[in-house]
């Protein structure tokens, strides 16, 4: 049974050949890539949705070298100490690199699971739903998200915009909340190489309303980027990329290698609404 619902009225979304269809008649069609697009204008904000083609094609390109496998490796494992079936959300899934990752971890281990992913990216979630075709994707915001209150037992959130109160509703009371942050030395030598006053990253608490931290762990490690393609690739994938100035952008193709940290933060939450 799915758990969306339909983002006009909010009833249940029940699938009709090719079609999301509600009781009220609002249909949503399926793609042939496999995502439905369950993002109203209204929920969108502005005119370009999400990660923009450059940036996704940049993070798939870097993430399948290898690169982020330690955080990825991380984020299974952390899945699977606190998962033990049911329904995960990966809401701001991208192109669903570790979506796909954590669905491949638990269905190795025989673990019972129905995975769905949400991003406002319509790019992106295509990019997704052509990777893995076993994996639910939906085009829809975090902060409207098109599922049922307490429908899934655990929330995955890497890099991506909080909404607490979406997620306390859409988690069943004692899920869980996994949610990925850049720590504060990350990217550190490649931010020296780009600005003439870098700042490393400010981690904030982390106390969450209606949410209790239960576990974490610090993934910090020194990775060598091999040719200004990967260079070029992570730095395009970052926010970083939209802030600078073309002249300090220019600085960073003057390199051919670099060694720089990445170093991130996992962060398990039960909900204890």
């Amino acid at each position: 049974m799915s758990i969306l619902i339909c983002p006009v009225c909010g009833n249940d979304l029940d699938i009709s050949e090719n079609s999301y269809i509600c009781r009220n008649n609002h249909c949503f069609d399926i793609a042939k890539s496999g995502y439905v697009n369950l993002l109203l204008s209204k929920h969108s904000g502005k005119s370009i949705h999400g990660d923009n083609k450059l940036m996704l094609q940049a993070r798939r390109n870097f993430l399948e070298k290898g690169y982020y496998s330690p955080l990825r490796d991380e984020l299974c494992a952390m899945v699977s100490r606190n998962f033990s079936g049911g329904v995960i959300l990966d809401a701001g899934c991208g192109e669903g690199y570790y979506t796909s990752a954590v669905y491949d971890a638990l269905r190795q281990a025989e673990v019972p699971v129905d995975i769905y992913g949400i991003d406002i990216s319509k790019i992106a979630v295509e990019m997704a739903a052509k990777r893995k075709k076993n994996i639910t994707y939906s085009t829809a915001s975090v902060f409207h998200i098109p599922v049922h209150d307490n429908g899934c037992d655990m929330t995955i959130t890497l890099f991506a915009p909080y909404c607490g109160e979406e997620f306390r509703r859409v988690l069943v009371p004692g899920g869980i909340l996994i949610m990925a942050i850049p720590s504060k030395d990350h990217l550190w030598e490649m931010k020296q190489a780009i600005y003439d006053i870098p700042y490393k990253n400010q981690v904030k608490p982390y106390e969450l309303d209606g949410f209790r931290l239960v576990e974490k762990k610090r993934i910090t490690y020194r990775a060598a980027l091999v040719s200004r393609e990967d260079i070029q690739s992570l730095f395009a994938m970052t926010p970083y990329y939209y802030r600078t100035a073309v002249g300090q952008k220019e600085r960073l193709k003057q390199f051919d290698r670099l060694e720089t940290t990445m170093d991130f933060e996992l962060l398990a939450y039960i909900n204890s609404k």
